[in-house]
């Protein structure tokens, strides 16, 4: 059974192959300065909701020391 962890992993990574994907076509074809900082940006930005999922705890509850 998928659960609803499992959906969210795999939408964020999703969103980072299609960040990537999107950014790499569009550097093939020529870009601006601008367009290459707007498109670095979108990539960090998926990256780093890829692994604020993965790092934050189910259910908001926090870990016990």
């Amino acid at each position: 059974m998928i659960t609803k962890k499992d959906l969210i992993d795999a939408s964020s990574a999703s969103l980072v192959i299609i960040c990537g994907g999107l950014t790499g076509h569009y550097a093939a074809i020529g870009m601006t300065p601008q367009q290459w900082a707007g498109a670095a940006c979108a990539v960090l930005g998926a990256v780093a909701v890829a692994v604020f999922v993965r790092l934050w705890p189910a259910n908001g509850e926090r870990q016990k020391d």
